[in-house]
């Protein structure tokens, strides 16, 4: 087989896989955490074990939707902490943006961060719950990683950077969870709130000398 067949049979199988995926979350989007690879395969017109043979069991198409998620969502508090704006916008922006995204989708919300209802028997749900730690710590420390290029906080900047960043994240996640569940304000007012807490030291806080700022 030469290179060319190669690269085509790979880019097929990537778009096969983009096919998948999408019809993953069209169940995700209908089921939640109750999701099941008897439902995502009958929703893309295959059979489950050609749906095993893409992504090997219930873990690894669970960790591909993982990925396809929290990369869209990163990349969107990216954009909300790089806005032409003042730093107060952009933390309230960025609350926002995580805010409205599980708002927009909470059954996908609630796949990624917990468990099946009744404990996930072999293939009535994904066991999520296990999933969600791994994926805060890498939101945790990707935001870590834009607060330590962006302000600086003295001597230990990296130390300080990740403790921020996983707190900032751990923050939004259990209030953010607590708000989707009970609704108990308006997400401007949550937003607002939470940026008061957060306000504090990063108010005084000045920008890194020859980076982007924050």
């Amino acid at each position: 087989m030469d290179t060319r067949q190669r690269t085509d049979q790979q880019r097929s199988a990537d778009q096969r896989r983009r096919e998948l995926l999408e019809a993953a979350d069209r169940v995700v989007l209908r089921d939640g955490p109750g999701a099941s690879m008897n439902a995502i395969a009958a929703e893309a017109g295959i059979t489950k074990p050609i749906l095993y043979r893409h992504f090997g069991d219930k873990g690894g198409l669970y960790a591909a939707l993982a990925k396809r998620h929290t990369d869209a969502l990163l990349d969107s508090l990216r954009a909300a902490l790089d806005a032409p704006a003042a730093r107060r916008e952009r933390v309230e922006a960025t609350l926002d943006t995580y805010l409205a995204a599980i708002e927009a989708r909470p059954q996908v919300y609630r796949f990624l961060m917990h468990p099946a209802e009744g404990g996930a028997p072999s293939d009535q749900g994904f066991d999520t719950g296990r999933h969600s730690i791994p994926l805060l710590r890498r939101m945790g420390e990707e935001l870590a990683e834009v607060i330590e290029e962006r302000v600086d906080l003295g001597p230990d900047s990296r130390r300080l950077a990740r403790v921020w960043g996983h707190g900032i994240v751990g923050m939004m996640h259990a209030a953010g969870d607590w708000w989707l569940g009970e609704q108990p304000c308006a997400r401007a007012e949550l937003v607002h709130s939470l940026a008061d807490l957060l306000w504090g030291r990063l108010a005084v806080a000045g920008d890194r000398a020859g980076g982007p700022g924050f």
